[in-house]
């Protein structure tokens, strides 16, 4: 952690309890142009997949059987 942040949170606990909600809500906003991007990245990103999906290029996978295959992976990893 930078001293620059341990100075901002050190300033923020001298806050009340209002003050630091308000600064969190503050901080946890995305700027909009920035949000516009991500959303647009995921449109993209779903309307790419559910075209895999409906053509057949690829075939869905249950949710069980996602995280059986990661359970075997990761006891693969451990050996």
């Amino acid at each position: 952690m930078t001293s620059r942040l341990e100075n901002y949170i050190a300033e923020g606990r001298t806050l009340d309890a209002d003050e630091r909600e308000i600064a969190a809500l503050f901080l946890q906003q995305v700027d909009e142009d920035r949000q516009a991007e991500v959303d647009a990245a995921w449109d993209e990103t779903i309307n790419r997949r559910l075209d895999e999906l409906l053509s057949g290029k690829v075939e869905p996978v249950s949710g069980r059987a996602t995280r059986a295959k990661a359970r075997e992976l990761l006891a693969q990893r451990r050996k």
